[in-house]
């Protein structure tokens, strides 16, 4: 079927399609790289008493997930706007930023 055939089917612009591509690729290292940081925060459990450092170091790697997460939040923003992705995208984004805020609320207490 060609696009005279069909007149509905536009041929979109090669140079957007390799763009949102690139930025695909850079949201999923982004999603990989704070989904690391919150699987952290939520092994990371307390020795003993004696392990003060537990909730600190918890709150650091759900914080620098969030962080990053957020990053890649806002190139899924810019792909959903420009009409290039689903709302369906914010979701594993979602999913990371609202464990990451959990386990910073309720971070182990020695």
């Amino acid at each position: 079927m060609t696009e005279e055939q069909a007149p509905g089917l536009t041929r979109r612009r090669p140079v957007a399609t390799a763009a949102t591509a690139a930025v695909l690729v850079g949201l999923l290292g982004l999603h990989t790289v704070a989904g690391f940081f919150v699987l952290n925060a939520l092994l990371t459990e307390s020795e003993g008493p004696w392990d003060r450092t537990v909730t600190g170091t918890v709150r650091l790697m759900a914080g620098l997930g969030l962080v990053v997460e957020l990053m890649a939040l806002a190139g899924t923003a810019a792909c959903v706007n420009t009409g290039r992705l689903r709302r369906w995208w914010y979701a594993p984004a979602a999913v990371l930023v609202i464990t990451a805020l959990v386990r910073m609320v309720f971070a182990p207490q020695p």
